[in-house]
């Protein structure tokens, strides 16, 4: 039997093509008549599923006890009889002609074959070729286009109004600094590198307290600031501060006989500086209390106070102002125990609901009606694109499936991993995650807008929308992929990945080498060397150029033997990574660029699946054979055992006894016929 659907230009895969020459020494002639023999031969020429000729197992009596099955390819005689004496089950006498049951289903097969064919041609088009073929409106392609105008337009909205509102507590919390922290300066304001000063400190018990009547004078005269400031109360009186103080249990040190009193266990003792605190000061006030504070044993203290505000500066022509209240902490930290209390203010704001003039809120809940729009827009448009994208991923892992089930009924030949990972779409899945993380940031943002927040869900949001916003200008390299010039990038970062991943692995282990040692021994005398994390950056620094001469002139000289250890080992480490780390990374990238540049010169590399699949002309796009819904019969398949066999993604398939239409290559462990 001819195939009607296979031509002599269709791409032989060399795994399901005979490598005998026996199969084309000669050609089947029909008879005049019904009553000739008819030998089962076809030409491979003329399909890749009719590539099967006349086969014989002979088995090896003699060895017993290690029976080896032999094939070999014959060409029937006019008798009927081939080689070894092998008679097929045709009757010479009967009317018309019995086919051998090897290709008794051989047109069904063909008919699979080719509907299997074009699926897997659709498949791997693009959305451009996938209009040509079957006419249908690309929605996931205009989903995703919406869905990058919607969400970047809510990205810009909401990096306004989160620079908005970080700036303004940046710049609330540097008044109160000036306010309420004795001894601040407005060098401190800026933060520099390396810093201009020491952090502020305290260092006598008596600028202890000191520090706390200077809080308490200011909290107490709040009008005379410039800010519009309130206190917490509704009568707009002042609410007493709060002293905390964190001790051990017992902490008592006897410096002149080198003894003391330890119990590491800590207490936390809480109070309300009201009433004359102000006019007494704090020191006698906490004696009136019966409180004497020990410093050996002082762990840290916290003095808590809240302000209310209004910001007119977020108001605009529909824009209402926002109204927040600071939690303000001054925090003396003696956990060292070295003679040096060090002072920090943090401020922590909570939005409020305003109660302001009721024609502007009127006005601005048209600009609060339009921001919740566009949430919702976002959130559906993402649902879309899930759905569709998701769809995709699993209909894709059911063609593999089916696949994988052709090819081992067919050929008894399993897919490669790397076939099977054709079926994997890396750009749906990224757009899927993507959509999860849109989501719930514009869920989030709604609830930031209608006032329902906690003072970190900004940064929780803006998180979300940041790496969700990243992801969907990523997806734009997918389409951009289509064209040879843009693809050409994508193609090189795609193969230089798995070398580029081994090579930092082991340049990462040389870094870690040279981060511990850093950190260990230059440590205690050099500033960028303090911690592991600032090691680690100022390396990196290092690697592209960056403070060079600052970082050899910082070192310290009080050991000799370590400043000349700093030379060698910076010296040591810039040679290396500059010179030689960097040089043979670019070079990777540049032999994975190479190598693409050849294949699109020679034509690119086809696995088995690709040679199947076979090239695709712009005929068939007008000939309307995409446009064919003929349903494949190895398409039912139920979602539970889909879902089965897709997370058994690895799983090896079962083996399968003889279909009648196998390869006619033998297997690498059964030896050749003649052997």
């Amino acid at each position: 039997m001819r195939s009607s659907c296979s031509s002599d230009t269709d791409v032989e895969m060399s795994s399901y093509s005979s490598s005998s020459p026996a199969s084309t020494s000669k050609q089947h002639q029909p008879a005049a008549d019904h009553s000739a023999v008819v030998d089962v031969v076809v030409a491979p020429a003329e399909s890749n599923n009719e590539n099967l000729v006349g086969q014989k197992q002979k088995i090896n009596t003699n060895a017993a006890a290690e029976p080896v099955v032999q094939q070999r390819e014959t060409i029937l005689n006019d008798s009927g009889v081939g080689e070894g004496g092998y008679r097929m089950n045709i009757n010479e006498s009967d009317e018309g002609v019995v086919e051998s049951p090897v290709l008794g289903h051989s047109r069904s097969v063909q008919q699979n074959e080719e509907r299997l064919r074009r699926k897997l041609q659709f498949f791997f088009m693009n959305p451009i070729e996938k209009w040509q073929a079957k006419r249908r409106f690309p929605y996931k392609f205009v989903v995703q286009v919406i869905k990058i105008i919607l969400v970047t337009l809510q990205l810009c909205l909401f990096a306004h109004s989160r620079y908005t509102h970080v700036n303004y507590t940046w710049d609330n919390t540097i008044t109160f600094s000036h306010l309420f922290l004795r001894g601040w300066d407005i060098t401190m304001e800026v933060s520099t590198y390396p810093p201009e000063t020491g952090p502020l400190s305290v260092y006598v018990i008596e600028d202890f307290f000191k520090t706390i009547d200077y809080a308490i004078d200011g909290y107490a005269n709040l009008s005379e600031a410039i800010g519009p400031y309130s206190y917490p109360n509704e009568d707009n009186t002042m609410a007493p501060m709060q002293l905390c103080l964190y001790r051990y249990k017992d902490g008592t040190i006897f410096g002149f006989n080198e003894s003391y009193v330890f119990n590491p266990e800590i207490d936390s003792l809480c109070l309300d500086l009201d009433g004359n605190v102000t006019t007494i000061g704090s020191r006698k006030f906490l004696h009136q209390k019966d409180i004497h504070i020990n410093f050996s044993a002082l762990v840290k203290a916290e003095l808590k106070f809240a302000i209310k505000t209004v910001n007119f500066k977020a108001a605009g022509p529909i824009t209402s102002p926002d109204c927040y209240q600071f939690d303000i902490q001054i925090l003396f930290n003696n956990q060292d125990h070295d003679g040096q209390m060090t002072l920090r203010l943090e401020a922590e704001p909570t939005r409020l609901v305003c109660h302001g003039d009721v024609e502007f809120i009127k006005k601005s809940q048209f600009d609060d009606a339009l921001r919740s729009i566009l949430n919702i827009l976002v959130i559906l448009i993402c649902i879309v694109s899930f759905a569709l994208c998701a769809r995709a991923i699993y209909r894709a892992q059911l063609l593999r499936i089916i696949t994988c089930d052709f090819f081992q009924q067919t050929y008894t030949k399993e897919l490669t991993t790397q076939d099977k990972w054709e079926f994997i779409n890396m750009w749906y899945i990224m757009i899927v995650c993507n959509d999860v993380l849109l989501v719930i940031g514009s869920a989030l943002k709604e609830e930031i807008e209608r006032k329902h927040f906690i003072a970190d869900d900004w940064n929780v949001c803006s998180l979300l929308l940041g790496i969700g916003n990243l992801l969907v200008w990523f997806g734009v390299l997918r389409y951009l992929g289509f064209f040879k010039t843009y693809n050409v990038v994508i193609l090189t970062l795609k193969k230089a990945a798995p070398k580029i991943t081994r090579f930092l692995l082991c340049a990462l282990l040389i870094y870690a080498g040279f981060t511990f040692c850093g950190w260990l021994v230059l440590g205690p005398y050099h500033i960028k060397f303090r911690s592991l994390s600032t090691t680690s950056e100022c390396l990196f620094s290092l690697i592209n150029g960056d403070d060079m001469f600052a970082t050899f002139t910082i070192m310290s000289d009080k050991s000799l033997m370590l400043w000349w250890f700093c030379r060698i080992y910076l010296y040591s480490f810039t040679s290396l990574y500059i010179y030689v780390v960097l040089s043979l990374f670019i070079s990777v990238i540049m032999d994975a660029y190479d190598t693409i540049k050849k294949y699109y010169k020679d034509g690119f590399p086809k696995s088995d699946l690709r040679m199947f699949v076979g090239p695709y002309d712009a005929n068939d796009f007008s000939s309307g054979v995409f446009r064919d819904d003929d349903y494949y019969e190895c398409e039912r398949i139920t979602f539970v055992q889909s879902l089965r066999r897709i997370f058994c993604f690895w799983r090896a398939e079962p083996e399968r006894g003889p279909t009648g239409y196998t390869s006619l290559m033998p297997k690498s462990s059964t030896p050749q016929a003649g052997s």
